[in-house]
């Protein structure tokens, strides 16, 4: 057994233990360890599908100090006009660049990949069957608490039976291959955003959308892109957009009506008009993948499939034929577990989590500012509350809460609120920060937000307590 010390030793050289990482870096003087099970930093962005990009703009993703793709806007494609969306081979090698050129460089960077952990500083390589040691000077890093899965990676929950063709996105691109196997009908199994890509990518490559069943076990609300955009360029719609989902959250009596008003400010969308969306994970779309996703009208709404064969599905409530030589595409995989929120800093353990929805890489920014500058673990958790994820949109306004609250304690303390404004993962610090005291449009519009935040605060408690009630009658 070989033996080291470091004095942070993180679990998980992904996006969210990258940008913890690099944060610290810049604000201590300490050594970090990575342990990781991938052959290259990315975490999940190794596994992913060849035609994944990210959801938002790559401003808010990778790590504080460096940037991600490039740096202007889209000029073709479905987020034309919007600011560029990293590839995932982009961000691979992006992380990569960051490992190669800038952590370990600095000579307080070591990195273990292919390597699993064991607990109580110990890892083994998964190559040799090696294991080995590592003194922890000051804490350990979990960074992979919301245990991120992909298709390629995760086991199904349903049943496969004998002459039943399922893959995971990866093997699409790959059909070209072998012309003599590719199907007369697609058959994509689930509701979320890596099934979304799928219906965009196969129609942009030729499939015919009748070709195409869609098993959606329940609908989902998605954030409309173009409120989402950094730059002064966007700020009416960026800040006049929380305008609005601050007055939707301080005048809804029901999650149902708060998410209808958002969809009436054109916040939400959803791909079935005549469907109201049960789901919200945060994904965000433009209203292009929305006009080609609608063009898929073979739907599947009969709840979680629970058996695949050739030529059949069979759901808890009957079965669905498919064409015998139909393509099972696993899109079922839930990206992050929707764990418990538990206090991320407990003594020599920090088990990261989303402090910001949805912004892991920023939250864990910010939580490496917050290791680094505050003394106590009291004072640490209470800048750096974890959020509950929603699952359902009955969830959505403890989130928000959560968020506000975070945000209010972030701006009592000055050192913090300086760093957030020239954080690059914040977005927005610097854009509201660059506006001109007699821009008398925008500061009104500050204005506005201020007002209608104190209103939803006030309103929130109501629709949480809606929220209690209706697991109490579950």
């Amino acid at each position: 057994m070989t033996g080291s010390e470091t004095d942070y030793l993180i679990i998980g050289a992904g996006a969210v233990g990258m940008a913890f990482a690099d944060t610290l870096l810049d604000e201590t003087d300490a050594h970090i360890t990575f342990v990781d099970r991938h052959a290259k930093p990315g975490g999940h962005w190794n596994d992913a599908y060849p035609f994944v990009a990210l959801h938002q703009p790559s401003a808010f993703y990778g790590v504080n100090s460096t940037p991600l793709g490039q740096p202007g806007k889209d000029t073709i494609g479905l987020n034309k006009g919007y600011y560029s969306l990293a590839t995932g081979s982009e961000v691979c090698a992006y992380y990569e660049n960051v490992m190669a050129h800038r952590f370990l460089p600095s000579g307080r960077v070591a990195y273990h990949p292919m390597s699993d952990y064991l607990g109580d500083g110990r890892f083994v390589s998964i190559l040799s069957g090696r294991e080995s040691q590592i003194g922890i000077r000051r804490k350990t890093v979990d960074a992979t608490y919301y245990g991120t899965t992909v298709p390629s990676t995760h086991k199904p929950k349903f049943e496969i039976g004998d002459g039943a063709r399922l893959v995971p996105p990866n093997a699409l691109p790959q059909l070209w291959q072998t012309p003599e196997t590719i199907p007369s009908q697609f058959v994509i199994l689930g509701a979320g955003k890596t099934a979304m890509d799928v219906g965009v990518w196969l129609q942009q490559a030729g499939v015919d959308p009748s070709s195409i069943k869609w098993v959606r076990p329940r609908d989902t609300w998605m954030l409309n892109r173009g409120n989402v955009q950094p730059g002064l360029e966007f700020f009416e719609e960026t800040i006049g957009g929380q305008v609005k989902i601050m007055r939707a959250l301080a005048d809804a009596a029901t999650p149902e009506d708060l998410f209808d008003r958002l969809e009436a400010d054109g916040i939400m969308l959803r791909l079935d008009p005549e469907t109201k969306p049960s789901m919200f994970h945060y994904p965000t779309i433009s209203q292009g993948e929305v006009d080609i996703l609608r063009r898929i009208t073979d739907i599947v709404r009969m709840g979680h499939v629970r058996r695949i064969e050739a030529g059949r599905m069979i759901f808890d409530s009957g079965e669905i034929e498919t064409a015998d030589d139909a393509l099972y595409v696993d899109c079922t995989a839930t990206a992050v577990e929707r764990r418990p929120v538990i206090p991320q800093f407990q003594g020599d353990l920090i088990t990261l989590q989303m402090i910001r929805v949805p912004q892991p890489a920023f939250s864990a920014a910010l939580t490496a500012y917050i290791e680094a500058n505050f003394d106590d673990d009291a004072t640490k958790n209470s800048l750096g509350q974890p959020v509950p994820l929603p699952d359902g949109i009955d969830t959505y306004a403890r989130a928000n809460l959560v968020n506000m609250m975070n945000q209010f304690q972030w701006s009592q303390q000055p050192k913090l609120q300086e760093w957030m404004i020239k954080a690059r993962l914040d977005g927005f610090g610097k854009t509201i920060a660059a506006i001109a005291p007699d821009d008398t449009g925008k500061q009104a519009l500050l204005m506005q937000f201020r007002e209608t935040a104190q209103a939803a605060i006030a309103n929130l408690p109501k629709l949480i307590a809606q929220e209690a009630q209706q697991k109490a009658a579950e």
